[in-house]
């Protein structure tokens, strides 16, 4: 008599987030929940509110979704050219948010980008002070990783500048960050 196969124990991983089957793809921002913020660091220390700021710049009001990028920035991005552990895992919702219509601060998210691209602060600093690479943090790999997640992206350029409703800080935002990423 046969006898059914008796399971073998697995070794693959099962608590794999997924979005439930029926998810609506134009909700924004549904990989937040993936990200291990409070693991990674932004200039405050733990990364675990950028999820709260990035649904504020995708469903507040004008002032609110500035504000809140601001805060966003200043964890990121600090004073325009100091990128962050959290900021490459940042930038595909900075990335998500720029191509939504309805997002209230789409330029200053696209002018973000271009910041994030252009860093290279550590990078001199640690051309300057090679000790800097032999740090347990080392801000050279988060900047290269940021400016890459940004690259990683690229693609939505085209998208972003064939918008034949754009306005002309968008269209100005847009045409900086491909001039900087060399499209």
């Amino acid at each position: 008599m046969r006898t059914a196969p008796e399971h073998e124990p697995s070794n693959e991983r099962t608590d794999h987030h997924r979005p439930p089957s029926g998810a609506d793809r134009s909700t924004p921002l549904t990989g937040l929940g993936r990200v291990p913020w409070r693991e990674i660091q932004d200039s405050t220390g733990s990364a675990d509110a950028i999820p709260v700021l990035l649904d504020r710049v995708a469903r507040g009001d004008e002032d609110t979704a500035r504000a809140a990028l601001a805060d966003l920035r200043r964890r990121i991005c600090q004073y325009g050219f100091v990128v962050e552990q959290a900021t490459a895992a940042t930038v595909p919702f900075l990335w998500e948010l720029a191509q939504r219509p309805q997002v209230a601060c789409r330029a200053e998210i696209i002018q973000l980008l271009k910041s994030i691209a252009d860093a290279r602060q550590w990078e001199k600093t640690a051309a300057v002070y090679p000790k800097l690479l032999n740090h347990r943090e080392n801000h050279v790999v988060w900047e290269r990783k940021a400016r890459q997640a940004v690259r990683d992206r690229r693609g939505a350029l085209r998208r972003l500048m064939a918008e034949e409703d754009a306005d002309a800080d968008i269209a100005r935002a847009t045409t900086e960050l491909a001039r900087t990423l060399g499209e």
